[in-house]
């Protein structure tokens, strides 16, 4: 009873809370829940988190306008707590060049996450727009913020990265429902799951058996669980015949990859790590026959320098392909200036030919590409990469032919994030491959995270994702989640796997978002009868 008591306590000082105390309260839950993402994986603190979501709503009520403004605000201050911890990698990118961006800083690490926070202030404000009394108020935040989360996945180029369905894929039996409903699935249950306890306080006309909800949220986790534990058990990792793969590692400090004096160290480097044996019984590169470099590998336009051409198809024996990362420049008549270009995948048979070309889609916002780029360049400001102009995005994805192996579905650094945005529905590949530069965040949480939501992508499509970092985590994970090997952050080397083999399309690569937008549509429809129910009996 005395527990009871407490935890009444503190939900009624956390409804009550006005001011800066309600800010304050709204950070640190914010803070904390990051706990729930890589590397930490911690995501039993969201029981005691997303209450405090559920109880700030309460208190909302109190303010004008039935409450919407201050739940957004109390939104807007989660969100803010939630972002700063979770991306405060991302300034290290600016440490890279420091004379130029390093003033930068302070505005990448609060900035960003003050504008994602918008998102989580749109659920919050969704959420009290349809406000319930009793413990059906969980759904409406769960659908509110999984509204808000889409909205963020999507509006200006979208940037999804560490939605709270991640909190639900670790361990991995619990990841495999999005095999049915995604990541905007898992992040609707996320939110309803996490945010139950919050109704324990609940009495007298509120709820008459108040346990019910939070009982509920544990066996649906039983039942998460359980259909992981048996998808699993049914899909072993198997492997695709007569592949053998090799991934490069190179490590390279960013200042090389940009520098093109350093173009003789970073191919002797890149050439001897690919072709290093790996025990008595290797022969280095000749004992595979897809040989894979990460992102924007070389400090050069690679098909423009004949001589590392030349080094690549002296290096890949017969039957062997290299798949690279490398800035692409457009067509331009001869001896004219080029300015911009594309971040690209070749595809490289073992006579140094082009057999494929892969531009990237979806360039990084500040990264590869300004906002109104004419005229904030104008008033000085230049991207991360310093390429004039910006990068130029490509037309359309598809599938790229590899020679031995099943086709392939490229991906270019956080190209990976986007659910549902990478796989074409009549061109399926037999494997995806993700090359990343995640060197501009050193050592620090956001590799792990990318690597996380990669894997993610491999479950939802029932694809293998073979990923090559130039600093880490390279991994190859099979169609179901299963990390079968992986070379960890920070270290140099080479990485030989076998390629799993695909599984059937599952649900969610046949029908999308169909089944969280489904959740999202019922949920609101029984909050909004519970409302009305609610309002014609008091």
């Amino acid at each position: 009873m005395t527990f009871v008591r407490n935890f009444r306590d503190i939900a009624a000082a956390i409804i009550l809370a006005w001011g800066w105390k309600r800010a304050t309260i709204a950070l640190v839950a914010g803070a904390a829940s990051t706990l729930a993402m890589a590397p930490f994986n911690a995501w039993p603190v969201l029981f005691l988190t997303f209450p405090v979501m559920v109880w700030l709503i309460d208190g909302a009520g109190a303010g004008r306008m039935q409450g919407v403004p201050a739940a957004a605000m109390a939104g807007w201050w989660f969100g803010l707590g939630y972002f700063v911890p979770g991306l405060y990698w991302i300034g290290y990118a600016f440490l890279v060049d420091a004379p130029t961006f390093a003033w930068l800083l302070p505005f990448a690490i609060l900035g960003l996450p003050a504008y994602l926070a918008l998102f989580t202030a749109t659920g919050f404000a969704l959420a009290r727009l349809i406000w319930p009394g009793d413990a059906s108020r969980v759904l409406a935040l769960a659908a509110g913020l999984t509204i808000g989360e889409w909205l963020r996945g999507h509006l200006l180029t979208g940037f999804p990265w560490n939605s709270f369905g991640y909190a639900l894929t670790e361990p991995l039996a619990l990841a495999q429902t999005a095999s049915l409903i995604g990541l905007w699935g898992l992040t609707f249950l996320s939110v309803a799951i996490f945010a139950t306890p919050a109704v324990l306080i609940d009495g007298g006309s509120r709820a008459r058996r108040p346990w019910l909800a939070p009982v509920i949220a544990v066996l649906a986790l039983v039942a998460m669980a359980v259909y992981g534990a048996v998808r699993l058990t049914l899909q072993p990792t198997r492997q695709v015949a007569n592949v053998k793969l090799r991934i490069m590692q190179p490590n390279l400090p960013q200042d090389a990859r940009f520098n093109y004096a350093a173009k003789p160290q970073v191919m002797q480097k890149y050439l001897a790590l690919s072709d290093r044996a790996t025990g008595p019984q290797s022969s280095g590169v000749r004992d595979v026959n897809v040989l894979i470099w990460p992102e924007s590998a070389f400090p050069f336009f690679l098909t423009r320098e004949a001589d590392a051409m030349a080094q690549i198809a002296e290096l890949l024996p017969k039957g062997t392909v290299l798949i690279t990362g490398a800035v692409r420049a457009p067509d331009v008549p001869p001896g004219a200036r080029i300015t911009r270009a594309y971040n690209s995948i070749y595809v490289i048979d073992h006579d140094g030919s082009v057999l494929s070309i892969y531009d990237k889609l979806h360039l990084v916002p500040f990264g590869e590409f300004l906002p109104f780029q004419d005229l904030m360049e104008k008033l000085g400001f230049v991207q991360l990469t310093k390429v004039s102009g910006g990068f130029i995005p490509g037309t359309r994805r598809k599938t790229m032919e590899i020679p031995g192996a099943p086709r392939m579905l490229p991906l270019i650094c956080y190209e990976a994030v986007f659910p549902g945005d990478i796989e074409s529905r009549d061109d399926r590949a037999g494997w995806m491959v993700n090359l990343t530069n995640d060197g501009w965040f050193g050592v620090s949480t956001g590799p792990y995270q990318h690597l996380q939501q990669a894997r993610l992508r491999a479950i939802e499509e029932g694809l293998p994702m073979v990923r090559a970092a130039n600093t880490g985590v390279s991994a190859v994970i099979d169609p179901v989640g299963r990390i079968v090997a992986r070379l960890g952050l920070g270290a140099e080397g080479v990485l030989d796997s076998g390629l799993p083999s695909a599984i059937a399309p599952t649900v969610y690569a046949r029908v999308g978002d169909m089944p969280a937008a489904l959740l999202v549509a019922l949920a609101m429809v029984l909050v909004i009868r519970r409302r009305r129910r609610g309002s014609s009996t008091s």
